[in-house]
């Protein structure tokens, strides 16, 4: 492992959302899609593995992204890979239950260097991605209740 890897990106957020919904928001596929629409398919399950494309108009990748930790209500972990590229991530969403509130720490960590080379790679548009899906889940959640 590269000792020039990144720092992991942390997003912290308190949702105005109990728990259980925020869960069923990341998890549930019919709800998961009307907030981020990308996501083709999704089971919370250990070793469930989605495929989808996305990325800046033009230059799309195509994801692979496995379930590798499950504690429900509590913590999904994934990977995050890109098909035909080097490098490899873990996305994490912590959820800790405040009263009827929520906070979330989504933790973006890599684990083997993405190519260097690309842009599209770099960790400030990580960080700029992991916000907005952090934003647009707290956005979500929220117009629930």
């Amino acid at each position: 492992m590269s000792n020039s890897l990144p720092e992991p990106v942390v997003i912290e957020r308190t949702l105005n959302a109990p728990t259980s919904v925020v869960w069923k928001a990341l998890t549930d596929i019919e709800i998961l899609q009307k907030w981020l629409s990308f996501f083709p398919a999704f089971k919370a399950e250990v070793g469930f593995e989605t495929r989808f494309e996305l990325g800046p108009e033009g230059r799309e990748y195509m994801h692979i992204c496995q379930v590798t930790e499950v504690e429900h209500e509590r913590k999904l972990t994934y990977s995050w890979r890109y098909e035909g590229y080097p490098g490899d991530a873990y996305v994490t969403f912590a959820l800790e239950p405040q009263g009827d509130m929520t906070l979330l720490t989504l933790t973006y960590r890599i684990t083997e260097a993405f190519p260097m080379d690309n842009p599209d790679f770099a960790p400030e548009n990580a960080r700029q991605g992991w916000s907005y899906t952090a934003d647009a889940l707290k956005e979500f959640v929220e117009s629930q209740n």
